[in-house]
């Protein structure tokens, strides 16, 4: 038989880059890999997290309840501890109360990681042959699923403070000649110590993001979002905070809010949560009920009662203190090893330095380069990946995502000199 029994999604999908970078790193221990964003070992909260299992378990009445399944939305105390946590963060970062009805816990979702908020979302909003607007570069897992599900994209340039708003103006106005405008349904940004750039969104960006957005809705004819990825805004070290999107005068109504508490307490916990307007939210909430009715309730609850102890903000401040160290070590290592021609800015939070070579340099996952950087010893993720496939402009090539979040700084050291070792020799 000749013909394929996948559906055409099951055809189009390709393996995401993060399965085998993840998996090679895991295959070969003795990789220098500042590829796959792993987060710190020896800081994730193992005393903590028994104290608060023993604590959940000890009695029958609370342990029944966390063994047993939940709710599709989620359990309603992680939902509103999350919404309380949430507000509190915006309103300082506003210097103000920000407005409650934007963090109601009835447009909580509580998700299984913030990925899954992400392709729910996706799934919900966009049919095959819908645009999506990206940054340039962005997050190549989120581009991962829009390819699955048939979705274009166009990049918009990156500036130090977030988006370059007149290239997206000129792109908007590009789709509006075209008629393609009504193709476009969101534009998504990673707005905090952005993956894979570190670059964060200033608030004002934001809110002038969402003004272009509602000034093209009416030649859209529907609803454009703004998807805030919001999975390192806690892993800040230095700088003040920014406020979410949702305090723009648009937000309640046309932003999506992706968090998560993988990145700042425990990947192995991968619980996530999301803030939507309707109709978005119910169609949302449906469609997870059909992936798993629930995300894992013992998670739940002991996210819920790290939360109440205060383990998780004790935490915080810890995990901070140590990624600014190894960020740091990564920093210096740049500085003695890389060639002046390859520029990088230190990361203020988050968990990566993006390096840009010269256009003469090829780091492409089919380069020569690449294939050396392995038989070296060390694994990166090449630029390329993070680029729309966006026909209006060419990608760069030269790039190199390098992580310090779960390596050790005698890693990060070594994999730095060896890499600048064969940047030099490019030059």
């Amino acid at each position: 038989m000749s013909s394929s029994p996948l559906s055409q999604m099951g055809r189009r999908i390709q393996e995401p880059a993060i399965s085998w970078l993840m998996r090679l790193t895991l295959s070969r221990p003795n990789l220098s890999s500042l590829a796959a964003g792993f987060t710190d070992n020896p800081s994730l909260p193992v005393r903590e997290t028994r104290r608060l299992a023993e604590a959940i378990l000890s009695k029958a009445s609370t342990g029944r309840a966390a063994l047993q399944y939940g709710s599709t939305a989620g359990d309603p105390t992680l939902r509103e501890l999350t919404s309380s946590h949430l507000m509190a963060e915006d309103s300082a970062a506003l210097s103000k109360p920000a407005k409650r009805g934007a963090y109601s816990t009835g447009r909580m979702l509580i998700t299984h990681g913030s990925q899954q908020l992400l392709y729910i979302t996706t799934e919900s909003l966009c049919d095959e042959g819908d645009i999506v607007l990206v940054e340039d570069p962005t997050y190549f897992v989120f581009l991962s699923i829009l390819q699955s599900r048939g979705v274009r994209t166009r990049g918009i340039r990156l500036e130090k403070d977030g988006i370059d708003l007149s290239h997206l103006e000129e792109v908007l106005e590009s789709l509006r000649e075209s008629g393609e405008i009504r193709r476009l349904k969101m534009l998504y940004l990673v707005t905090y110590f952005q993956n894979p750039s570190s670059v964060t969104t200033s608030f004002e960006k934001k809110r002038a993001a969402l003004a272009l957005l509602s000034r093209y809705e009416k030649h859209a004819g529907h609803p454009l979002y703004l998807l805030e990825d919001a999975a390192y805004r806690e892993l800040r070290f230095e700088g003040a905070d920014e406020a979410s999107a949702l305090c723009a005068p648009e937000g309640p109504e046309r932003v999506i809010y992706a968090g998560t508490y993988s990145k700042p307490f425990a990947t192995g916990a991968r619980v996530g949560f999301g803030l939507l307007p309707e109709p978005l939210h119910t169609a949302c909430l449906r469609i997870k009920g059909n992936h798993d009715f629930g995300t894992a309730n013992l998670l739940q609850q002991l996210l819920a009662a790290a939360l109440k102890s205060g383990d998780y903000a004790s935490h915080l401040p810890h995990l901070r203190a140590r990624y600014a160290r190894k960020a740091r070590a990564m920093a210096a290592a740049a500085i003695e090893h890389f060639p002046k021609c390859i520029e990088w800015d230190p990361p203020r939070g988050g968990l990566y330095i993006w390096a840009l070579g010269p256009k003469s340099l090829n780091t492409g996952m089919k380069s020569a380069f690449f294939k050396q950087a392995l038989r070296a010893g060390v694994l990166y993720v090449p630029g390329e990946l993070c680029f729309a496939r966006d026909l209006s402009r060419r990608p760069s090539k030269s790039a190199l995502r390098l992580s310090f979040g779960g390596a050790e700084a005698s890693v990060i050291r070594c994999g730095m000199e060896r890499l600048g070792c064969l940047l030099k020799k490019c030059q």
